[in-house]
């Protein structure tokens, strides 16, 4: 089992900036990809980024590429974090973001963090 608790939500305005956070605790290997989803009602899930986390290799959306930044703290903490920091952010980027977890890159992991909401108003 993995939990994942996200966290950094927040309204701002457009243009602003916001990092978000996932703390990842549990079994090692199914933490081995961690995502950043978005959801808006109506429209269909975008996994935004994605970090592989033993080589640090990084993968972005499109609609991202450019203004997001996925990363990794280091160290031996039992407990992992993610931060996706995000820029330019635009009205469009609002949504609910979820961490989510794997082994592999799946199209729908296995654990999701309960989702943080970010707003972005013009």
């Amino acid at each position: 089992q993995v939990q994942l608790e996200d966290s950094g939500g927040d309204s701002v305005q457009t243009g602003g900036s916001l990092r978000l956070s996932c703390a990842a605790s549990g079994y090692t290997y199914a933490r081995t990809i961690m995502s950043w989803f978005r959801q808006v009602p109506g429209k269909e899930r975008e996994r935004v980024a994605l970090i592989h986390t033993i080589f640090n290799a990084t993968s972005y959306a499109d609609s991202v590429q450019g203004r997001f930044i996925i990363s990794q703290e280091s160290g031996d903490n039992p407990v992992h974090v993610v931060h996706l920091d995000m820029n330019d952010l635009k009205p469009e980027d609002t949504a609910i973001y979820y961490c989510a977890s794997d082994s592999d890159d799946r199209e729908t992991p296995r654990y999701w963090g309960q989702g943080t909401q970010v707003t972005v108003y013009s």
